[in-house]
């Protein structure tokens, strides 16, 4: 305004004008919600920073809260996709013994194929999965999220409660801690809105759940891989060991939350724990890999060695010696030794090799000459008339 009017107007009379324009967003009285027993469940999921073993990661907290007694349940993962989700609401609703007949979300597209709010159209597998247990998805509105506000208040709660000063080893452990904390603290504390403690109103509302299938079908999810020339199956950026028959072979993995089952033509062939929130791990099965020959080949001591020793407790000496001089097993070393052996007569032969290993002289060129030396004085008269 000091521009255009040049007019200096106080940050104060300025909010003050824009507040009468009503310039800002205005807000709505958005009233108060009344649930019926059974009648809605509400879910979502929340960021929270925390650490997990020694290193501080973030993880979806995921949340379903029923509307009525305010019971909750929460659970950790590494991500969420659509696969986690059917985890944590079977786990939820075994957990709540029964379902509502509505579960309020909100529009993210691991629940909602399209659209949003009214016009929202849920997944199909996450439609059939609903039905599986008696409830529907309905997304709120969108910028509504006061629509499920009993579980929107909640993660503030967690995040301020549970995770202060605890510790935590790893997935399990950190699930088995959230399972206690609803059990013995959230679902015990009196609520003042209720007068009583979620646990309290739960018994009242658990008559009017839906009650779960007969058989509730395990969740898991299909996928294909082929057996690297190691003997893995490469799934999540770790690897997994496969029984060796089976390389460049194509199996199926069933991938469940916590394990992984490795199938070929409809046999299961190995099983191994899941390596969540990992990268680049190796786990082998014992039994899956025979030793490499290579690995027992060179255990071995070298042929040449068999055919030096045992012949006199000098040379079987010389033998160990040069062995701990010469690089690796001293297969080359030990040739070129058996080759003056076979070459020179014995006698010489071992005379030199005893000045040689009395000295710890393991040159071969020189002990060939010690030998000829020894050769020329006993086999050879020389100079003599």
């Amino acid at each position: 305004m000091r521009d255009e009017h040049g007019v200096d107007v106080p940050y104060s009379s300025l909010t003050r004008l824009i507040r009468q324009q009503e310039l800002r967003e205005k807000k709505e009285r958005i009233g108060r919600f009344v649930f019926e027993p059974g009648e809605e469940m509400q879910h979502d999921t929340s960021p929270h920073c925390f650490v997990l073993g020694e290193k501080r990661i973030t993880a979806q907290c995921a949340s379903l809260v029923l509307a009525y007694s305010r019971r909750i349940f929460i659970q950790y993962f590494p991500v969420f996709t659509r696969f986690e989700a059917k985890v944590f609401l079977t786990n939820a609703c075994r957990f709540m013994e029964g379902t509502s007949r509505r579960c309020v979300i909100d529009n993210s597209s691991v629940i909602v194929a399209s659209g949003s709010g009214a016009n929202a159209k849920i997944a199909p597998e996450m439609e059939a999965f609903g039905t599986t247990f008696g409830f529907s998805f309905i997304p709120h509105a969108v910028r509504r999220p006061q629509r499920k506000g009993q579980v929107e208040r909640q993660f503030h709660y967690v995040e301020n409660n549970f995770l202060v000063g605890r510790h935590f080893s790893d997935w399990e452990d950190l699930n088995a801690q959230a399972l206690q904390w609803c059990n013995t603290f959230a679902n015990q504390k009196v609520k003042r809105s209720l007068g009583k403690t979620p646990e309290a109103a739960y018994l009242m509302e658990r008559p009017h759940l839906t009650a779960l299938p007969a058989y509730i079908p395990p969740v898991f999810q299909i996928e294909h891989r082929v057996v690297d020339l190691e003997g893995y199956i490469n799934f999540e950026t770790n690897r997994y060991s496969v029984p060796e028959r089976l390389l460049g072979k194509s199996v199926e993995i069933h991938k469940h939350y916590e394990k992984l089952s490795i199938l070929f033509k409809r046999q299961t062939v190995a099983e191994h724990l899941r390596q969540l929130g990992k990268r680049g791990k190796r786990i082998t099965t014992p039994g899956h890999h025979k030793s490499l020959k290579r690995k027992t080949l060179f255990q071995k001591p070298p042929n040449e060695e068999n055919l030096l020793t045992g012949v006199d407790p000098v040379l079987d000496q010389y033998v160990v010696d040069l062995k701990k001089k010469a690089p690796g097993r001293g297969a080359t070393q030990l040739r070129r030794l058996l080759e003056l052996k076979r070459t020179y007569p014995e006698a010489p032969f071992l005379a030199a090799v005893r000045i040689a290993l009395q000295y710890g002289l393991f040159d071969l060129a020189r002990l060939e000459q010690m030998i000829l030396k020894q050769v020329a004085g006993d086999f050879f008269a020389l100079g003599e008339s």
